[in-house]
């Protein structure tokens, strides 16, 4: 192994969001500093079902954004009496004529 290539790997203390303790090997900060963490997985939402994720997803954000089209062009069918006529035919010539 080399020498002065590595860096110092050493034990911390970790505190977690609920006040829990318990002593680990890093290489984050010196020899016995206290880590506190915010977030752990303990309290994070995405372990612990706080949030929907299906509510994130892009499908969502699709109707979200283009839902307005779908209510416009229901109002368009029912309050617009010309676009519900149906258009005549043309009359067809008979045999003979010009």
């Amino acid at each position: 192994m080399k020498q002065g290539i590595h860096p110092d790997y050493h034990t911390i203390t970790i505190v977690m969001s609920d006040g829990t303790k318990y002593e680990t090997r890093s290489t984050w900060g010196k020899e016995g500093d206290v880590l506190t963490l915010d977030v752990d997985p303990k309290t994070h939402p995405a372990w612990v079902g706080g949030i929907n994720l299906r509510k994130t997803g892009q499908l969502e954000k699709f109707e979200n954004k283009f839902k307005h089209f779908a209510t416009a062009a229901t109002t368009k069918k029912t309050g617009d009496t010309a676009a519900a006529e149906p258009k005549a035919e043309p009359k067809k010539k008979k045999a003979g004529e010009a």
